[in-house]
C-alpha cells in the first residue's frame, strides 16, 4: 500500500500500490508509505535498537492553507521526532519549522543515506515478521548462547524443533533476544550470533 501526498484536508490520500515486505514489528497503526524508499527506512528503524516505536503519517504539519504529513513520527526512549524521506529539494520550506514549533526534531532521510547492507538484511529478516518462536526453542537457543557465548547461524538452527528455523531466528532478531551483525555483510550461515543483552 503506498500513499499519496496529504490532500487539501492534510489527510493521506491512499493508492493500491503495495511495498514489501509487508510485515512490521514496532510500527503502531497502519503501515503505510509513499515509496519503496519509505519502507526501506521502516524496516530500517524495525532493526534499530534505540527506536521504541514508530507510526507513518500520524501527525500532521499545518503551515496556513498548506498541509503536511512526515513519513514517521519515531520514538526512542529520549525523543519522540519527525523524519521525512526525500529526494533534494522536495520538501516545502516550512515544514522543519512547523516542526519545531509542535515540538519534535525534524530529519530527512535521502537514499544516498541508506546503509544498502543494513536495509537489505532488514528486509530479508522481516519476510519473517509474522512469525514467533516457540518457547521451547527460544529457551534452548538462549541457553546454548550463554554456554558458547556467540554461535553461527548454521549452528543456530540446530536449536529450532518445532518452530521453521529460519523463520524462528529471525523472530528472536526482530525482538530482540539476540542479536547479530547486520552492517558488514548479508546474513549467512558464517554470521556470528550473541545473545542480546539490556
Amino acid at each position: 500500500m503506498s500513499v499519496s501526498p496529504s490532500s487539501p484536508t492534510g489527510l493521506p490520500t491512499v493508492s493500491a500500490q503495495t511495498f514489501y515486505p509487508l510485515g512490521t514489528v514496532r510500527c503502531t497503526g497502519p503501515a503505510v508509505f509513499r515509496s519503496q524508499l519509505a519502507r526501506d527506512v521502516g524496516c530500517i528503524l524495525d532493526v534499530d535498537d534505540d527506536i521504541v516505536g514508530w507510526s507513518c503519517m500520524s501527525i500532521s504539519l499545518r503551515d496556513r492553507d498548506s498541509f503536511h504529513r512526515p513519513d514517521f513520527v519515531v520514538e526512542r526512549s529520549d525523543i519522540t521526532f519527525l523524519v521525512d524521506v526525500t529526494s533534494e529539494g522536495s520538501l516545502p520550506s516550512w515544514v522543519r519549522q512547523a516542526a519545531q514549533l509542535a515540538g519534535y526534531h525534524h530529519e530527512t532521510i535521502s537514499r544516498s543515506a541508506l546503509p544498502q547492507i543494513r536495509v537489505k538484511n532488514a528486509k530479508d529478516l522481516l519476510r519473517y515478521a509474522k512469525f514467533e518462536a516457540a518457547l521451547s526453542d527460544r529457551i534452548r537457543l538462549l541457553a546454548a548462547l550463554d554456554e558458547h557465548g556467540s554461535l553461527s547461524v548454521a549452528e543456530c538452527l540446530n536449536a529450532f524443533q518445532e518452530t521453521k528455523p529460519i523463520a524462528g531466528l529471525a523472530s528472536l532478531v526482530l525482538h530482540r533476544f539476540i542479536t547479530m551483525d547486520l552492517d558488514d555483510a548479508l546474513i549467512g550461515p558464517e554470521t556470528q550470533v550473541r545473545r542480546k543483552r539490556d
